[in-house]
């Protein structure tokens, strides 16, 4: 009955270690080729009202640069909605996009 009741156990734990997904973070470069600094950066998967938190933090991206960004939400989408925000001093609006994050190696924002 032990040697059972081990083989219940061991079956259990195998269908629930297969039954959970594991997200793996999206990883893409944003290069900057416009010619004002990005200030900020947003994300938020396709159909979510609202912007997660600014992935740059305290960072900016100047005109030109790149910057190896990784979204580590834990979610297991694809499509994300992109906001991009300029210094205020440039003459560039707030420009949004929808990419599939996860087939993109890059991304460069233009005017």
């Amino acid at each position: 009955m032990k040697n059972f009741s081990l083989a219940v156990a061991s079956a259990t734990m195998l269908l629930a270690s297969v039954s959970v997904s594991h997200a793996e973070d999206l990883v893409f470069t944003l290069k900057n080729g416009t010619s004002a600094v990005l200030t900020n950066f947003y994300t938020s998967p396709v159909g979510v009202g609202d912007w997660e938190d600014d992935v740059f933090g305290s960072q900016v991206l100047n005109p030109g640069e790149s910057m190896r960004i990784t979204i580590a939400d834990g979610r297991d989408v694809c499509k994300y909605d992109m906001r991009f925000e300029f210094d205020p001093d440039s003459d560039l609006d707030t420009t949004t996009d929808t990419q599939d994050l996860c087939e993109m190696g890059s991304y460069t924002i233009h005017e």
